[in-house]
This record gives structure tokens, sequence and C-alpha cells, in this order.
């Protein structure tokens, strides 16, 4: 049998700085197909090219992926600053409202990094530019040097809500991250649960409260080692789970009434 598709959000970017591509990151589709057992499938996420209503129907869940673009403060009613960095409007037209389509009709996603902030921002929540100048917070942001193991070392622990949903998911109220993120929440959106914090009390997980879907998001990055790491490999295998779901029940015969 077919496996279910996992749709990857991806980024504009450009190759050599000259070439206009659509880029996602090698290990988000190595811990789609390994660690969820789902085809990865890369999406340009351009008004342009794709739809959300097509998207929904042609995959049956969403890796809501990280990247250097930020989601524009627009979004969430305030302007842009030099401190809110790079963006990519394209995405922001895309994965918001796909982001409320599929918390309507429980379809999976999960969300990393951008994505997780994109979750907040599309449920009406609001974002810091830049977490590192907040008084108290750490510098959460990618080493600017190292090898790709320094850059995604385990840096902070995060600790989670007792009884919550990654609690239970993880069989522990603390886990160790890694840690490569300039921006944040601010204020959570309407029914959005925070579960986890960093050290300083930066928010690192969360979920959409009554949602019937697996909407569950962390502000690190799980897609690397996702098959070794003992908190990413859960969280990946639930995914899976999730979509598979989904597609089960997309395969499902419709009743006919007499």
């Amino acid at each position: 049998m077919a496996r279910p598709v996992v749709g990857i959000i991806g980024n504009q970017h450009m190759l050599n700085d000259t070439y206009p591509a659509f880029a996602g990151g090698a290990m988000n589709a190595e811990a789609v197909s390994c660690v969820s057992d789902c085809l990865p499938l890369l999406i340009g996420a351009d008004p342009r090219f794709v739809g959300v209503d097509e998207l929904l129907e042609a995959c049956d869940g969403f890796l809501l992926t990280g990247g250097r673009p930020n989601v524009h403060p627009e979004e969430y009613g305030e302007e842009a600053t030099e401190a809110h960095g790079a963006f990519d409007r394209a995405r922001d037209a895309i994965v918001l409202p796909l982001v409320r389509k599929c918390v309507e009709r429980g379809q999976p996603f999960l969300g990393i990094c951008r994505g997780f902030q994109e979750v907040n921002v599309a449920m009406g929540g609001t974002l810091y530019p830049e977490i590192r100048d907040l008084p108290g917070r750490m510098n959460h942001r990618m080493p600017p040097d190292g090898t790709m193991e320094e850059k995604f070392a385990l840096r902070h622990k995060v600790t989670l809500k007792e009884g919550g949903m990654f609690h239970r998911l993880f069989g522990a109220t603390e886990v160790m991250t890694n840690t490569l993120h300039g921006q944040g929440i601010k204020t959570p959106g309407a029914r959005i649960e925070i579960e986890g914090h960093a050290p300083d009390g930066t928010p690192e997980a969360i979920h959409v409260k009554g949602a019937p879907g697996f909407t569950l998001s962390v502000q690190w990055h799980p897609e690397w080692d996702a098959a070794n790491d003992p908190v990413s490999r859960p969280l990946f295998v639930a995914f899976g789970d999730a979509v598979r779901a989904w597609a089960a029940g997309k395969r499902m015969p419709r009743r006919i009434s007499a």
C-alpha cells in the first residue's frame, strides 16, 4: 500500500544569489520518510502556483518547517522593523490559512521553528521580533560558527506541563533540545496551549486546544537526528501515526443511505 503523503512546506530561496528556487532541508524529508514512514513531498509555497484547498486534497498531513524568513508582522498587526529580518510573503499567504483549515478539518500538521510561530500567528497570536533583546532571555539563535553537529547540539532543557500532551508523548516533564531561532511567541493565539518553556520562559511546545487532529508544534528543530534522538523520534512517530489515520479515513468507502 502506498505511504500517506506529507507536504513539506518549502521556503523561497536564491541559488547562487541569482536563481529563484524553493528549498527544504533534506533532514526534513529524512525524518518524514524514515521515522514517520510517510512519503515526503516538497511544496512550493506560493499562491501563484498552489492553492490551499488543493494542497489539503493532495496531502494527508503537513510539516511546517523552519526557515530563515520570518512571518511578516503585518499578519499580527505590527509594523516591520530591521529586527524582524527577512520575510517570505508567499509562504505566509499559503501556510496561515492552511493551518486554520487543518485545525478545522482535523488534518494533521507538525510545526517546527517558523512553523511553530506560524501556528501561533494563524490562531491570532503575536511574536517578539528578537528574543535575545528581551531582559532575562538567552540567545536562542543558531551559533554562527561550527559544524552542523555543533549548530544542532542540545543547548537547553524544556520543562513540560505535567500530564499534558508532550509529557505523555515523551514520558518526561523535562527534555533537552537544540535551539536555532530568533523570534518567539509574545502573546498566544486563541486556543493555543503552551505546554513547554525554556529556562528563560520562552515558549517551546504548543498545541491547539480542542482541535480534532494532531497540531503539536515545537520551537526547536526535532528533524535533526530524528531517528536517534529520544525526543525527536516519538514526535515524528506520533505525527506519522496521525497522518496514517487521516489517510485511512479518506480511503473509507462512503456509506450510501437508503
